[in-house]
């Protein structure tokens, strides 16, 4: 039976101030676990999210709560909902059995060895001027990442589009736009030539999806957690962005794929700003998606040891030292 050996939370600095249409922060707040079965130890990392009720205290509580009981990852799926806690714990299971195997995680999932893959790099929600400034500043990252807030959309899309003619764009408004401006403003975002628009719409109020032409393909972001909420939103979106944290682990994560990809929902892989130890098992699921977005890494001041490589916006396998 595995053991927890260790919890605790860790505050890693950001390069710079991070901002969305919810707030800002300065620094990622993760939680780290550890387990063992003696020999053999495997780590997991999740990012406590207060959007959806969590805290890093309520979080490392819900890890102790059930530790006595882990036995496997499937065992796990009925000590836990979906969330950070069991994301943590999942990861470090399944790092743990590579651990005592010898084997990728990859081999284990029966999933092909991941290769390099593109990432986005996001650009923090700002003026238009700035967000265009940043963008010219990473001309040699080909796809960005837009955060977006409502007022002054079009305008920041434009900005961007004129700074950088040559980069590919996605948008993430996270729950910012209204019903009301949601038409205009996804006009705006073709006439950009953006290739995916995220959550435009709260959760509780994206209906309105409907009622408008989707001349950019939707994502569902906070809309989507596991499988059990593609039943509502398949008719919604055209997209959804899978993480770990959300969908309470790999385990999850990987069902929520099979099943997106059986109603036929393109995918994009994210996750919460974190470091390379949260990003390392979605990389699994990168060659299955039609976006990767995993840049958490270089949004740190500095990774964990045995980061993941990221060069030129392409992000490479972790190594095994790191995780799986």
């Amino acid at each position: 039976m595995p053991v927890l050996l260790d919890v605790r939370s860790e505050v890693w600095p950001l390069k710079e101030r991070f901002s969305i249409s919810r707030g800002a922060k300065t620094a990622a707040e993760v939680v780290v676990v550890s387990l063992g079965d003696g020999a053999h130890r495997g780590r997991g990392e999740s990012v406590p999210y207060a959007r959806y009720g969590e805290s890093v205290a309520g979080v490392i509580d819900d890890i102790r709560r059930v530790a006595g009981n882990l036995t496997t990852r499937v065992a796990l799926l009925d000590l836990l909902p979906p969330g950070a806690a069991r994301n943590a714990l999942d990861c470090a299971l399944w790092d743990l059995d590579c651990k005592r195997t010898g084997q990728r995680a990859a081999a284990l999932a029966n999933l092909p060895q991941p290769a390099d893959v593109l990432t986005a790099y996001t650009i923090s929600l700002a003026t238009p001027e700035q967000m265009a400034e940043k963008a010219l500043a990473v001309s040699n990252l080909p796809l960005l990442k837009l955060k977006l807030g409502g007022d002054g959309d079009g305008v920041r899309m434009r900005a961007v589009r004129a700074a950088r003619p040559d980069a590919r764009l996605l948008v993430d408004a996270n729950e910012a736009w209204s019903a009301t401006d949601l038409a205009a403003l996804i006009a705006d975002a073709s006439d950009c030539g953006i290739e995916v628009i995220e959550q435009p719409l709260p959760a509780q109020a994206d209906d309105a999806l409907k009622d408008v032409e989707h001349l950019v393909p939707i994502c569902a972001d906070e809309s989507v957690h596991t499988s059990a909420d593609l039943d509502r939103i398949s008719s919604l979106y055209d997209a959804v962005n899978i993480k770990l944290d959300k969908a309470g682990g790999l385990t999850g994560a990987l069902d929520l794929l099979q099943q997106a990809r059986g109603r036929g929902l393109k995918i994009m892989i994210g996750s919460m700003v974190a470091t390379s130890l949260a990003v390392a098992p979605a990389l699994l699921l990168a060659p299955h998606a039609d976006w990767v977005d995993l840049d958490g890494p270089l949004l740190l001041g500095a990774d964990r040891e045995f980061g993941v490589l990221i060069e030129n916006g392409r992000i490479f396998p972790p190594p095994p030292e790191l995780w799986g």
